[in-house]
Formats: structure tokens, sequence, C-alpha cells
């Protein structure tokens, strides 16, 4: 028989699981809303690369808070460069794909890298099932391909403003086909990688936060001075900004945990239902419609966390 106090502890475990779970779809799907109510004459007034930097250090003083008021006794012999180091190539990967969804917008439209973008699933999934040694079976393949499936058609068309036509043409070119291939391959090993650097060594996840934030914030300084020449490191902030950096940070940090605690694969769902936010904000805010697609999207969803969760 289990104790009161264990079987309550284990529920509030769960609670607080799911309600982590649910916060990260929420931050996920209103990303994009968020930065459209940023926007001032249809343009963004603000550096990207500015905000990553601000996201990032939000990060990192969140993390060391957290070490100091969790783990504040923390023996430095247990700590060497050897734990540190790992982080610096994570950091690297991570940062290099914040520049090239930039740097892709010359050689594609939007649209495209919104479709194409969910090819990081297959990515992800495939370097999960080689570097980390995690064998899927055939039905979880198939449970991620129609998780590709949902982006796929999400994208395509999932929300139309009313009047518009309901068709979308795709504009990509032969470099940018190369760019989106090195961006999905970059997404799914900075991913995988990282998880596997956070599982195996047996550190606070804290700490560990710590240490990729460190090196974020550098990385992405050194981006920020060198695409940010003319515009000032603040200009065109505004309130709404102030909430997408909260946001990202927080988000980040559920993702740290996830991947300690879960898998990839887990933040793979999770990004994929965050549609329903996107949709439900964009209808509620922006007046957009939902289109049969968007139910095609929902459908592929639900159908693949049967598939992989639930099928036997």
């Amino acid at each position: 028989m289990v104790p009161f106090g264990d079987a309550a502890t284990q529920l509030l475990r769960r609670g607080l699981w799911a309600l982590m779970l649910v916060l990260s779809v929420a931050i996920y799907g209103s990303h994009a809303p968020l930065l459209t109510l940023c926007k001032v004459d249809g343009t963004i007034p603000f550096s990207s690369a500015s905000v990553v930097v601000l996201v990032e250090l939000t990060k990192l003083l969140l993390s060391l808070l957290s070490l100091l008021t969790c783990n504040p006794e923390l023996p430095r012999a247990a700590v060497s460069w050897r734990h540190v180091v790992p982080f610096a190539l994570s950091a690297l990967l991570y940062a290099a794909n914040n520049n090239l969804v930039v740097h892709m917008q010359l050689f594609m439209d939007p649209s495209t890298f919104q479709v194409l973008s969910n090819l990081k699933i297959v990515s992800t999934a495939l370097l999960y099932s080689l570097f980390l040694r995690q064998r899927l079976r055939s039905r979880q393949w198939l449970a991620l391909l129609l998780l590709v499936a949902a982006g796929v058609s999400y994208s395509w068309g999932g929300l139309r403003e009313p009047g518009s036509p309901s068709g979308m043409r795709l504009h990509i070119t032969l470099p940018g086909l190369f760019l989106i291939s090195v961006y999905c391959l970059i997404s799914g090993l900075s991913a995988v990688y990282t998880e596997a650097i956070l599982k195996t060594q047996p550190l606070p996840l804290s700490l560990q936060n710590l240490f990729l934030y460190v090196f974020g914030v550098l990385l992405n300084l050194i981006g920020s001075f060198w695409s940010s020449k003319e515009a000032g490191f603040l200009e065109g902030f505004s309130f709404w900004v102030l909430v997408v950096v909260v946001s990202q940070a927080v988000n980040g940090l559920i993702m740290s945990v996830v991947m300690k605690h879960s898998t990839n694969i887990t933040r793979l769902f999770i990004i994929s239902w965050s549609i329903l936010v996107n949709a439900f904000l964009s209808v509620a805010l922006f007046s957009l419609q939902l289109t049969p697609l968007f139910f095609l999207a929902v459908l592929c969803i639900s159908l693949a966390v049967y598939l992989y969760y639930g099928a036997t």
C-alpha cells in the first residue's frame, strides 16, 4: 500500500508536470500572434538579434536564481571544465540556427519556410533514434510522420483572411533548399545533443542551464553587434516585446526540464499541439478564419498521440 503522503506527492508532481506542458503549448502558440502585436505599420520595429540576447540573458538570470535558491551549497569539487565545455557547442548550434532563420528569408518566402521547417520533426526523430539509441517502433514513426503532415497542413493554409484566395504559392530557390536542409539538421542536432548532455551529467539542471546560457549570451551578443550596427540595441521595444522576451525565456527553461526528464519527442508533440493556441488567438485577435486544413491538422495530431502513446 502506498502511503498517503507519497501518493499526494506523486499527484502533485503529475499536476505540476501537466501544468508545465500546457504552459509551454500556450507560449509556443502565442509567439507568432505576439510578434504581430509588436508590429508598427506592418513591420517589426526592433532588432531580432537584440531580442534573442535578452531572452538568453533572462534565462541566465532565472537559472542563477534557481541555483542559488535550490542548490546554495553545491560543492565546487563536483564541477569541472569537462562539465562546462560541452555546452559551448550546444549554444553555438542554437545561435547558428537563430541566425540561419534570418538569412534564409533571402532565398524563400515566409510561407515556404513555415511549410518546409516541419521537416525538422523528421531530422530530430532520426538523430534522437541514432545518437541516443532509442529505437522507435513502426507506429511511432508513423505518428511522427503524422505530426509532419499536421504541420504542413496548418502552415499551408490552416488560417486565412476573410475574402483571401484559398491557395498558397510557394517560392524557394536552390540555395534555399540547401539552407532549409541545413536548418532542419542543425535544429535536430542541437536538440538531441543538448538532451544527451543534460541526461548524462550528474549536475543540477539549474547549473547546467547556467553553463548553456552563459555561452548563449556571449555568442548572441557577438551576433547582435554584427547585425545591428545602425539601430540601437533597445530601439523599437514596447510592452509586447517584453512579453515576448519573458515568455520565450520561461519556455526555454521549460524545454530544458522536458529534455532532462522526458525526451525531445515530447517537445515535438508540444510544438505540434501549439497550433490550437495559435489558431484561437489568430481568430480572436485578427479575425482570421479556420479552414478545413486546420481541422485536418488537428485530426493528424490526435491520431499521432494515439499511435505514439496510446496504441498497444
